[in-house]
Parts: structure tokens; C-alpha cells; sequence
């Protein structure tokens, strides 16, 4: 067995450079059956969970479009993936970020070499001159936006005007974690592709593919069973202490909005400063708490205000999480002020 990677060493592989797909086969065959049709809406928002693939599927649809240009040809015809060989000079472009045909907006680095925590209006005005230019490249052109969630207001209109008069032989593939979030204006230009949590298997195999480990190593099998079908999160489970992470602070939510002291001071002192990668399971542990109560109330009419109070408390949180990454903030402080948050939400 190889030696096992850290979570920092897993997670550099990006989905520009991943040629497998595990699950989503239905997606896949929806978009195979629009681009061979000749006949495919010209934008889509890929949406789901976070860490299931939807950026994977996402190139791998711009990587089939760009290497086979005509849809009616017999190569596409015959496709039952959208699959297209690694040692493909459009794989490796896409891989190498080269090829003239491909958009990719995403969030870039601001002037103090610090990565945005929004996808700008100038970024995102990058798609008139790409589609504009008739240089660089025939055919098919592909703007991918990762996600659209990081969109600000005005990057989100801008990209709106260009979904609204598409030009011939442009592909939108817009990546989201919240669909319902994204602006309806937007998503009514767009065929909706809904990604499913994956099955256990299939982030054990995905994050097995990555880890480059075994898939039946007992340490890659527990942390695939608490992913939720989330192959980011098991890969980042997989990292040092972030199951036992995972699972302390689950069992401090649990008890809400009661709060023992003593293991809040324990749960903090398991998110070291500058370990970004035990700071992102902490939040996305509590964003999931978080949301599987906004959706699974049973009675939600009647606890409105109740929900509204704990989506009003997310929003501070995930303000709180992004000032304490971007500023390296003591994280102890940060998780004390979360469960004193939650706690006064949840009485």
C-alpha cells in the first residue's frame, strides 16, 4: 500500500486534470443526448452538493465539445460517454489551462496575492471579449463558472446579459452548491442538472482514484461512510485528525443548545492556527447541521421565526469563518462565538 497523503496533498488535484467520473451517469448521458441531438440548450446549471463532482462533469463535457466540434459526426454518434482520452492534445489542454476555447471563471487572487472570496464583474466581462474574438479559436467556445454562488451582484448580471443574447456554438456550464440561491433571472436561462450526494461506493472508489490507496483501507472506509457522499469531505477526512474532528463537534451540535464548556475548550484546541483544513470541517460541519434544520422541519410554517432567526445566525457565521481564514484569526474564539450563536437560535 502506498503511504498515505495529508489532506493539503489529496485536495491539489483540480477537476480540469481529473479524467474519471464515478456516479452521475444519468447527468452524463442527458448532456451526451443534448450535444449529439444538435440541439443543446446553450447554458446549464449543474447543481448539488458540494464535493460530488459537478466541476469533474463540468470539464468533462467542455473537454467532449471541444474535441469533437461537430456534433453530427460518427465519433459523437457512437459515444456513450462523454470520456475523452488523457492523452488527447484537448485534454491536455484543458489540463495545461491552454486551450483558446475554454473560459473558466473562478475566483482569482486579489492585488496582495490573497484569494477573493467573490468572482468580480471584471472577471466575468472576460466572457464578451472571449466570445467576441474570432482569432484564437473555430467552433465551440465553453465559459465554465466555479462556482456561481461566488458571483458578486454585479458579476452576476454581467454574465445575465450575455445568457440572455448567447452567441452561436457558446456552452455555459454553470457550477453551483445552492441553486435556489442563484438569481432567478439566471436560472431561467439555464436546463437545470441536479447532482445527487454520491453513493458510499462511489466515493470510496473517487477518493481511493485520488488518495492513490487502496479501497478497502478501513481508515478511507470509515471516512467515506461519514462524507455523505461528499468525495471532497472523505478526502479531507482522510487528513490527520478531521474525522475526529468531524465527529466532535457533530456530537456538540447534537446537544444543542445546551453547551458544555470543557469540550468546547477541547473542540477548539483541535483547530490549530493556520490549519485551514480543520477550520473548513469545523464550518462545513455546522453548515450542514444548519441546513439539514432549514429543510427537515417538519413544521416549518409554524417555526418560521425560528428558522429565519438560525438562517440569520448562518449568515454571521459564514461571515465570522471567512474573516477568521482570510485573517488567520485565533480559532478558539471563533468556535465559542458559533455555539453561543446556535445555542441562542435553537432555545
Amino acid at each position: 500500500m502506498n503511504a498515505r497523503k495529508t489532506a493539503e496533498e489529496i485536495a491539489v488535484r483540480h477537476p480540469r486534470e481529473t479524467s474519471e467520473l464515478f456516479g452521475h451517469r444519468e447527468a452524463e448521458a442527458a448532456l451526451l443526448a443534448a450535444y449529439r441531438s444538435g440541439r443543446i440548450p446553450h447554458a446549464w446549471l449543474i447543481g448539488g452538493p458540494q464535493g460530488v463532482g459537478k466541476a469533474t462533469l463540468a470539464y468533462r463535457m467542455a473537454r467532449f465539445v471541444l474535441a469533437h466540434r461537430h456534433a453530427q459526426g460518427p465519433d459523437v454518434q457512437r459515444a456513450t460517454t462523454l470520456a475523452v482520452d488523457p492523452g488527447d492534445h484537448v485534454a491536455r489542454q484543458v489540463a495545461a489551462e491552454a486551450h483558446g476555447g475554454l473560459l473558466v471563471l473562478e475566483r482569482g487572487l486579489n492585488d496582495r496575492g490573497v484569494l477573493r472570496t467573490v468572482i468580480t464583474v471584471d472577471e466575468t466581462r472576460e466572457t464578451i471579449s472571449f466570445f467576441g474574438s474570432t482569432a484564437a479559436v473555430e467552433g465551440w467556445r465553453v465559459c465554465i463558472v466555479d462556482t456561481v454562488d461566488e458571483l458578486n451582484p454585479n458579476a452576476a448580471n454581467a454574465l445575465l446579459k450575455i445568457l440572455e443574447e448567447p452567441p452561436q456554438q457558446s456552452l455555459f456550464l454553470l457550477v453551483s452548491h445552492a441553486p435556489a440561491r442563484v438569481l432567478p433571472t439566471i436560472l431561467s436561462r439555464c436546463r437545470k442538472l441536479p447532482l445527487r450526494p454520491l453513493t458510499t461506493e462511489d466515493v470510496v472508489r473517487a477518493a481511493a482514484c485520488a488518495a492513490d490507496i487502496e479501497a478497502g483501507d478501513p481508515t478511507l472506509l470509515e471516512a467515506a461512510a461519514a462524507a455523505e457522499g461528499s468525495v471532497s469531505r472523505a478526502l479531507t477526512l482522510l487528513g490527520g485528525s478531521a474525522l475526529k474532528l468531524q465527529q466532535r463537534t457533530a456530537a456538540l451540535l447534537a446537544s444543542l443548545p445546551k453547551v458544555d464548556q470543557r469540550e468546547l475548550h477541547a473542540l477548539g484546541d483541535m483547530l490549530p492556527l493556520s490549519d485551514r483544513v480543520a477550520l473548513g470541517t469545523f464550518v462545513d460541519g455546522v453548515e450542514r447541521w444548519v441546513s439539514e434544520r432549514l429543510r427537515g422541519d417538519p413544521d416549518a410554517n409554524a417555526n418560521l421565526p425560528r428558522l429565519a432567526r438560525l438562517a440569520e445566525v448562518w449568515e454571521k457565521i459564514a461571515r465570522a469563518a471567512r474573516d477568521t481564514a482570510d485573517y488567520n484569526l485565533e480559532r478558539k474564539p471563533f468556535v465559542f462565538s458559533v455555539f453561543s450563536l446556535l445555542a441562542e437560535a435553537t432555545r
